[in-house]
């Protein structure tokens, strides 16, 4: 069986080849192939029943050749692949997921809204992959908050105790393994915590801060603790904290390698693929690559060999 590849979604953006970039240099650490695709869109009126991919393809298509030449002399490269295809951007890189280690994209490609800090693509592919999908941000996004960091190689995971998914900490703690990067786990915890005393009413519940607080630090350790095993060599940072984890995550990606995120589970009233607000709001608006992991994910179907 072949090793599943790293995709790379292109479309001849700066932001597509800042994607390339990190996916190539993904593709080498994990010692997987480079698969380079470019999904060319047709009009959405031309043909309303198409949702896949046409037939691969890689004649005539100036977005690759580009690639080739943007990459010509490259040291270490891996073993390059490249597949040109037609359809719905939106549907086919969710497909392509399927056979792939990761799927990686930009935060806004051509046709995008210049308002927009993530396109519509990339939104469908990391709500619907079945593989992890990492969006690469444009450089010089601004956060604000977080905290003072020791300087060198970090990767960033959120951490819900009361709902913890272990393949989104193992990828985690994949990644920092491979880059030797330390891993901050953000671990929030609601307060003030409230009760309902009558319709439309709050108040406060008499509750140590304290307690609440050492009660998720040590959720968290026991939740990490076998990863950790596993990953000896990863040194461990918990941060626990009241408040947004979504903002905590947001401050914490400043100057992080990545950070990595759960997708959603599904439930059982509303069975669709879907992404939290958390994840929704990291990917808007971090700073550093977001990796998004689909719940509870298992092993992508490997490739038969040529």
């Amino acid at each position: 069986m072949s090793t599943l590849p790293v995709i790379a979604a292109v479309d001849g953006s700066d932001d597509s080849l800042r994607a390339l970039d990190w996916a190539l240099d993904a593709a080498r650490r994990h010692g997987a192939p480079l698969r380079v695709v470019h999904v060319r869109q047709y009009a959405a009126w031309a043909q309303p029943d198409v949702l896949v991919a046409g037939a691969p393809d890689t004649d005539d298509d100036s977005v690759l050749d580009q690639v080739r030449t943007y990459l010509e002399g490259r040291a270490d490269r891996p073993r390059m692949e490249y597949l040109g295809v037609e359809g719905a951007p939106g549907a086919v890189l969710p497909e392509l997921g399927s056979t792939a280690r990761l799927l990686v994209l930009g935060s806004r490609g051509r046709g995008g809204f210049a308002s927009l800090l993530l396109g519509s693509n990339g939104m469908a592919a990391a709500r619907d992959a079945e593989c992890p999908v990492v969006v690469v941000p444009r450089p010089g996004r601004e956060v604000d908050g977080g905290t003072p960091t020791d300087p060198g190689p970090r990767v960033v995971v959120g951490l819900q105790v009361d709902s913890p998914d272990d393949a989104t900490l193992d990828l985690a703690f994949t990644e920092a393994a491979l880059r030797g990067a330390r891993l901050q786990v953000v671990a929030a915890y609601q307060w003030p915590l409230q009760s309902w005393a009558a319709p439309g009413e709050l108040i406060p519940l008499m509750v140590d801060q304290d307690a609440i607080e050492n009660e998720t630090r040590t959720l968290a350790e026991g939740l990490l603790a076998p990863h950790g095993t596993r990953h000896p060599g990863v040194r461990v940072e918990p941060y626990v904290a009241p408040g947004d984890a979504a903002g905590h995550l947001v401050a914490a990606s400043r100057d992080a390698d990545l950070v990595v995120v759960g997708r959603h589970r599904r439930r059982l009233l509303a069975p669709a693929r879907m992404m939290g607000s958390v994840t929704q709001a990291v990917l808007l608006h971090a700073a550093s690559p977001v990796v998004v992991v689909p719940p509870g994910a298992v092993e992508p179907r490997e490739l038969p060999e040529d």
